[in-house]
């Protein structure tokens, strides 16, 4: 017994540790670097670019991750990167024939270009002056507007009816409110791209029949939904923004104001502001 081994023994390490004949052969680590070697070989026989200099290629061997990297590389094609969670996604919009607002009431009113016609109770075209200055475009009807066929109704409605009177304006006569979404999606979710896709054609449409000076976005996916961005509903507020060449201002969904009543000072703020952009944009 060496010396090492009895050092080993009296420290009760036990004996030193002696490979068996042919035990690195089948060592996984050993066998995993052989096929390796073996799938570089396949990927290398299998494509037509002419040979490469044997003394530019490192041995496999000696560099278990080149070799990973290179069998990755020729069994995976590359794929672009995704879009980032909360971006925009793009989709293909529905175009529509400009249609006269009788027809746009039925043609909505009759609408199943989307699978939210299954679980709807009836649409929600609008409500307001169709002559109106002011447009106010929320994000999509809830369950009392669905059961009601009128957008902002129930305790959040009440709120927008306040906050409009404050500043002045009547919800009949001066306004005309409208949602991205004409049908709602069950349990409130948030809408699908594709839903979107196939309402936009009547907003647009509302849009063009009323004339709007001022357009409002009430709520981040409303705001994020027209301007086409990802940006937080606080990097959106304060500013004029632009939608079919109509000047916008972004502000909070009264239904949110009634969960967090400290922003409803700033939501007053963005209904200031939406007036003195109003004012300037009619003079």
């Amino acid at each position: 017994m060496s010396r090492a081994s009895q050092l080993q023994q009296e420290m009760g390490l036990g004996p030193t540790w002696l490979p068996r004949d042919g035990w690195f052969e089948h060592h996984p680590a050993q066998i995993q670097r052989q096929e390796m070697r073996a799938a570089v070989t396949d990927a290398v026989d299998e494509t037509d670019a002419p040979p490469l200099a044997a003394a530019a290629i490192p041995a496999v061997s000696d560099s278990p991750s080149l070799a990973a990297a290179i069998t990755n590389q020729a069994a995976e094609p590359a794929e672009p990167p995704p879009p980032p969670p909360d971006a925009p996604i793009a989709e293909t919009r529905i175009e529509l024939p400009r249609l006269e607002w009788p027809q746009l009431q039925r043609e909505v009113a009759d609408c199943q270009r989307c699978r939210l016609c299954e679980t709807r109770t009836q649409t929600v075209f609008g409500r307001g002056n169709p002559q109106a200055r002011w447009m106010l475009i929320g994000e999509a009807p809830g369950e009392n507007e669905d059961k009601q066929g009128l957008p902002f109704v129930g305790r959040a409605g009440q709120l927008l009816d306040n906050m409009l009177a404050a500043a002045g304006l009547d919800r009949d006569q001066d306004v005309y409110i409208a949602n991205v979404l004409k049908c709602r999606p069950p349990g409130n979710r948030n809408p699908a791209p594709d839903e979107i896709a196939a309402c936009n054609g009547y907003l647009l449409q509302q849009i063009h029949h009323i004339q709007p000076t001022l357009i409002v976005a009430l709520g981040r996916f409303a705001a994020q939904t027209l301007l086409e961005t990802a940006d937080s509903i606080g990097r959106l507020r304060g500013k004029v923004h632009r939608y079919q060449g109509v000047p916008l201002v972004v502000s909070y969904h009264p239904a949110y104001l009634l969960r967090n009543q400290p922003d409803k000072a700033k939501a007053w703020q963005d209904l200031l502001l939406a007036r003195k952009v109003f004012r300037q944009a009619a003079n």
